[in-house]
């Protein structure tokens, strides 16, 4: 990759205006390699590059990939308008560095949320040709009958839909949960279809998008982290 200018690698990386970030340098907050760097003219490769700043070791991204386990209560949208909206869980960094959100939960919804600064990223993973299916735990107030599962798995008609939508896996989990899988990601999709067969979704959370889980990523609500390679390569098609 080419080489850049501290300033500009700071820059890039979301920590603030170029001005901002030449006067860190020259305010002697760099160090790469266990030294101090004051001239941001220095040019590095950027590739795998580590700095530390505000006593914090930081990697260079070219692009982030995050994963949110994202609360109830807080809006998909960068122009939040009843709730909070998810950017305000992340750092200040992510904001510079204009993360978006890839897709939308409902602010009732909870669980794994993909958001980057990559655009290419975004648009696959939200295209529908990706096939790639997201993997929700519904809640419902009714218990979950054999029927129930017949009829998500069957398709059900929503009055502004022109085919019936059916779920690639439905099955029960407990009384009154089941574990639905779409590959759509339609307005209100999951809890529409639990109302059209005849039930009502309390509580949803999304515990998985492609092979990546929430379980595994380990992260209380509200937490979340960098995604790295091993991540992204999950997020494929899943196969049971």
């Amino acid at each position: 990759m080419t080489k850049l200018t501290l300033d500009r690698i700071l820059q890039s990386q979301g920590f603030g205006t170029r001005k901002w970030c030449r006067s860190l340098i020259a305010d002697g907050e760099i160090r790469i390699g266990g030294q101090v760097i004051t001239d941001y003219r220095t040019s590095f490769d950027p590739t795998g590059l580590e700095f530390e700043l505000f006593d914090e070791v930081w990697r260079y991204r070219e692009h982030v990939y995050i994963a949110l386990n994202k609360p109830a209560n807080f809006e998909c949208s960068r122009k939040p308008s009843h709730h909070p909206g998810v950017l305000t869980l992340l750092s200040e960094q992510c904001s510079w560095r204009d993360v978006q959100p890839v897709g939308r939960l409902d602010h009732d919804t909870t669980g794994l949320l993909l958001m980057s600064d990559d655009g290419a990223f975004i648009h696959a993973q939200s295209s529908p040709k990706r096939h790639v299916p997201k993997v929700y735990l519904a809640t419902t107030q009714e218990p979950v009958t054999d029927e129930l599962v017949a009829q998500l798995l069957a398709g059900v008609q929503l009055h502004d839909e022109p085919e019936p939508l059916m779920a690639l896996v439905c099955k029960k989990v407990a009384e009154n949960q089941c574990e639905i899988v779409l590959e759509q990601g339609k307005y209100h999709q999951v809890k529409r279809m639990l109302a059209a067969a005849g039930n009502h979704c309390a509580a949803l959370q999304r515990v998985a998008v492609g092979n990546l889980t929430l379980a595994e990523l380990g992260l209380e609500e509200g937490e979340w982290c960098y995604l790295e390679e091993h991540h992204l390569a999950l997020l494929v098609p899943r196969v049971d």
